[in-house]
């Protein structure tokens, strides 16, 4: 059976996961990330994405990403995934494979779930217990979010920019978010629609996008998400 397409919509805010193959590392310097974060960004304007939110795990990736056209976000993995193989089969002398295959995504409601995206992903290196801060995760848009510090990659949605008026109070707002960490519930949610590529939201966006996609935007209730080694 053919796969279906990935649910993509102009406009419409995705949650972007890519692995390694068979869980291997991704980066094995700070070049390395740097070099990934610089075709990201190059990527990115290329094709007209706005990434909100990213970090660099050893050996996958997560970014929250909205492009302006449907497609547009497919043809920035699909750029950066050969620049970056390229680089890191040149620079360690390797041939084949680096990723695991097609990278997996859903749609999130901007207005519901954008922001706890943003918690989701950033909050990755302290789940997998790498820092207890996520600012000191050199790897993340974190520092970029929560503290104003400059970023090239990173374009505020506006869901962000709507908490509070000016940079300070929008990261200190920013930051609140963050006192608590995701509950286990909603961590299984999120990595279950990613899983199955389907729309994250409430029930009336989904049936917004199930009218425009022609098919269930929803996950399926027996599904079980496998579970990662780290977080995810």
């Amino acid at each position: 059976m053919p796969r279906q397409p990935r649910p993509d919509l102009a406009a419409v805010p995705q949650h972007v996961v890519q692995r390694g193959n068979d869980r291997q590392p991704c980066f094995f310097t700070a070049d390395d990330y740097r070099r990934y974060l610089a075709g990201l960004r190059e990527s990115a304007m290329r094709y007209d994405c706005a990434v909100h939110a990213y970090v660099l795990m050893t050996n996958h990736v997560h970014l929250l990403v909205t492009p302006s056209s449907a497609g547009a976000v497919s043809r920035m993995m699909q750029w950066l995934g050969r620049q970056y193989v390229g680089y890191i089969n040149g620079r360690y002398r390797r041939t084949g494979t680096l990723w695991e295959g097609r990278y997996k995504s859903c749609l999130v409601d901007g207005e519901r779930y954008l922001l706890t995206c943003y918690r989701y992903i950033e909050l990755n290196p302290v789940r997998a217990g790498m820092v207890a801060d996520p600012l000191d995760y050199a790897w993340s848009s974190y520092r970029a979010n929560a503290c104003a510090v400059a970023d090239a990659v990173v374009i505020p949605h506006d869901e962000y920019l709507r908490l509070a008026a000016d940079a300070e109070q929008r990261c200190a707002a920013y930051r609140a978010l963050f006192k608590d960490a995701l509950d286990a519930d909603r961590l299984t949610e999120i990595r279950a629609y990613v899983q199955q590529q389907r729309a994250l939201g409430t029930p009336r966006f989904q049936r917004e996008i199930e009218a425009v996609i022609g098919r269930c935007a929803s996950v399926r209730a027996a599904h079980r998400p496998r579970r990662e080694s780290g977080a995810a």
